[in-house]
């Protein structure tokens, strides 16, 4: 999505016009997600998008792979923010561990551009970054993700802090797993028309929620 503010200034000399044309350039790449995946996705294609040089949008993320790794970041933080008003009452006593893993999974089901940044995360995102740009990227989502485990201990508080972690864990590396085959090509999904081959079609939302609730059991029995 092209965006008239680049036009603005030539260059960005203030911290608010920088900001300004980060945030630009992560509205880009959001929208080339919805048009291609990400693996067709260049540095090159995206300077394009946003109207500046490649030089220029270097000046703000050195790859391609550091301007998906902020975008997941705000991704995930606006989850985590949004996600109490889509969980069930932590106070209700009919609330279970599975109503939480369903809601959480129901939730994650929905913010696709998340579940698309999750699943490229190991394959495409950590394989062309330096070395500075992978530990602050980690640092950072590190810090989200225990934040995440803080939210859940209040809605599943059998968990051990520790487990809590584990779960949030799995949960990543599950949505790693399962998107892909929720999201088959073109030529898979018309296959998968034959009626020998329904049980190959995977739900995302209602096998991520079966899936964390064998997790949590799992979690639970071990303590």
């Amino acid at each position: 999505m092209t965006d008239d503010r680049p036009a603005a200034f030539q260059r960005a000399r203030s911290a608010e016009q920088r900001e300004i044309r980060k945030q630009v350039i992560l509205e880009a790449a959001t929208q080339l997600l919805t048009e291609m995946p990400l693996s067709e996705i260049s540095l090159r294609e995206l300077s394009r998008r946003v109207g500046l040089s490649k030089t220029n949008v270097v000046r703000y993320f050195e790859t391609r792979e550091a301007v998906y790794f902020e975008l997941l970041n705000q991704s995930l933080a606006q989850w985590i923010e949004e996600l109490p008003a889509e969980l069930p009452p932590s106070d209700a006593d009919a609330t279970t561990a599975e109503a939480v893993t369903d809601a959480l999974s129901r939730s994650l089901a929905r913010r696709v551009l998340l579940c698309e940044l999750l699943s490229s995360l190991g394959s495409e995102l950590e394989r062309n970054i330096s070395t500075e740009s992978a530990r602050t990227f980690k640092l950072a989502h590190g810090r989200l993700l225990g934040a995440l485990a803080d939210l859940l201990l209040q809605y599943i508080p059998a968990l051990t802090p520790t487990a809590a972690r584990q779960l949030v864990s799995l949960t990543v590396v599950y949505t790693a797993g399962l998107w892909p085959f929720a999201c088959p090509s073109p030529a898979v999904a018309e296959a998968q028309q034959d009626p020998e081959l329904a049980d190959t079609k995977v739900d995302f939302g209602e096998r991520l929620s079966h899936t964390l609730h064998i997790a949590v059991v799992g979690l639970l029995s071990v303590g």
